[in-house]
């Protein structure tokens, strides 16, 4: 089973930057979508961006224009670039893929 581990996080004034990643413990190539999900404080995972095989992505409304996923097939690796960061943005933020188990997350905190 290909496990997931994402990093990156931590804190970031608004309207900073961040670029997490998500390694892969074997091939990527072969699942079908990527994705990142988010979960504040009290709220439920969301789904934030997801990018197939083919490279078609798809993002939440509150990300669009700020955040840009991007995947790496020979690096095993996924990203996510996060710009413009808001307190809203505030989470803990999940990478999964097809069929896989989640990662342990990390950590996202935008304050002042």
């Amino acid at each position: 089973q290909v496990q997931l581990v994402e990093s990156g996080g931590g804190l970031v004034q608004p309207g900073g930057s961040l670029r997490l990643s998500c390694v892969a413990s074997g091939s990527t190539f072969g699942i079908a979508v990527m994705a990142w999900y988010r979960q504040a404080p009290g709220k439920q995972r969301e789904l934030v961006a997801c990018m197939s095989r083919g490279g078609s992505t798809n993002y939440a409304d509150s990300v669009k224009g700020r955040f840009t996923i991007s995947r790496d097939n020979a690096k095993n690796t996924v990203y996510l670039q996060m710009n413009s960061l808001k307190p809203e943005d505030t989470a803990v933020y999940y990478c999964k893929g097809s069929g896989l188990s989640w990662g342990q997350g990390t950590q996202v905190t935008v304050s002042s």
